[in-house]
């Protein structure tokens, strides 16, 4: 495939799905927005809605994704989390674990399991990928999920607790990353399917949350869970070749890359997108706010105060928009992220995401404050961006390694 040249311009094909997207994310989530937080229950509803005109489809996310310019999935979740956080988390969740079978698995797994995670309109269904541990987190080498190879069966057997897993226990299909080798730590690990209704995988406590309350967030527990071989993804050759080089190099200090952070190399930008479509939203309140109320005889966007702020907020999320692009441009391009260009657009637009949203809980002033008021909402929705798939502490590590060629600690 021919290298798509970087551009700020949506072509004309990619302007109408933004506009279709957009309609529905003003008409459909929006409106439903306030009471989904409020029930902190996955809004089942609303993604029948969106299976119904093919939204939340395979075939439109696969769309997204092979977009030469790398803009897509970028420009969807923009548009999504811009009509609610919550609802659009519970929208796209699935994706993490396509993408985590995308990235590691065969044609054939691909092909056999990623429809399974969409179900179809009339029966939609959610997928759920599992990484996360109570012990580790950012910390991926300290994950205790074992997954133990029985060769006369040709099975594995995966004995674990996962903890802040997007669908944990609903989904139908579970994308589980283990331990198959210990004394290589992070560089030791796997990812597996389980298939909808194998036995021993549970649901644990659900998490009642601060933001993006529409999403289902749990624990996953795994008790002798087993799977067939052909569950194990990229397949048994693939991972003795890769795990016999681990054991050759780990002298050597040089970094493989292992099935989580793979799946998380690939989404952060998409993750940096979500953060903007907040930022965006949370600014057009505050913009309208500020021009229709009026203080002292006068708007209060006539003070340089207020007007200064929203001069800042935009700048910030132009910037954001345009890191998240660039990296998105590289990803689909394979460029590799010398800099960390990945990292920098999640972190930056997650930040921005905070910060816009504060500042527009301000200028909205006590009302800000309130649940009359989408802002206090996506306030909320925001703080989980400086945390989820890589702290912000773990973004300007990668970063600084990145940069300097330090092993910095």
């Amino acid at each position: 495939m021919a290298e798509a040249a970087f551009t700020m311009e949506l072509n004309e094909e990619q302007k109408e799905v933004r506009d279709w997207i957009h309609g529905f994310a003003a008409d459909v989530i929006r409106p439903a927005a306030a009471e989904w937080d409020e029930r902190e229950e996955t809004p089942w509803p609303i993604i029948q809605e969106a299976a119904k005109i093919g939204l939340y489809s395979l075939d439109f996310y696969a769309q997204q994704f092979f977009d030469p310019t790398g803009l897509g999935i970028a420009m969807t979740m923009e548009e999504l989390f811009w009509g609610d956080a919550g609802i659009a988390l519970a929208i796209v969740g699935t994706n993490l674990a396509a993408v985590g079978v995308l990235a590691n698995g065969t044609e054939e797994q691909i092909g056999t399991w990623v429809p399974q995670m969409f179900g179809d309109a009339n029966d939609v269904k959610v997928a759920s990928f599992c990484s996360s541990e109570p012990d580790a987190g950012s910390d991926v080498s300290a994950m205790r999920t074992r997954a133990v190879y029985d060769e006369a069966k040709d099975e594995w057997v995966l004995n674990g607790t996962k903890t802040w897993a997007t669908n944990g226990g609903i989904a139908n299909i579970h994308v589980v990353v283990a331990v198959v080798d210990p004394e290589l730590g992070s560089k030791g690990h796997a990812s597996f399917i389980i298939p909808p209704g194998t036995k021993g995988l549970s649901q644990g406590q659900k998490f009642k949350k601060h933001g993006i309350r529409a999403s289902h967030t749990a624990e996953v527990v795994l008790e002798d869970v087993r799977v067939p071989g052909s569950c194990l993804l990229g397949g048994k050759d693939k991972l003795d070749e890769r795990l016999a080089r681990a054991r050759e190099r780990a002298k050597t200090g040089e970094r493989i890359k292992n099935a989580a952070m793979a799946t998380f190399e690939a989404s952060r930008p998409a993750v940096g997108a979500q953060a903007i479509g907040i930022a965006r939203a949370a600014y057009e309140v505050a913009l309208d706010y500020a021009r229709t109320r009026e203080q002292f005889g006068r708007p209060i966007i006539d003070n340089q105060g207020v007007a200064f702020q929203l001069a800042d907020m935009a700048t910030q999320i132009d910037a954001a928009r345009l890191l998240v692009w660039r990296a998105s441009w590289m990803g689909a391009n394979k460029k590799p992220f010398t800099s960390a260009e990945g990292s920098m657009s999640k972190l930056y637009a997650g930040e921005t995401a905070k910060k816009v949203t504060a500042q527009a809980m301000q200028i909205l002033g006590g009302n800000g404050f309130t649940r009359e008021y989408p802002v206090e909402r996506m306030h909320r929705d925001a703080a989980i961006y400086s945390i989820f798939e890589g702290t912000a502490e773990i973004q300007r590590l990668v970063i600084a390694r990145t940069v300097s060629g330090v092993p910095i600690r």
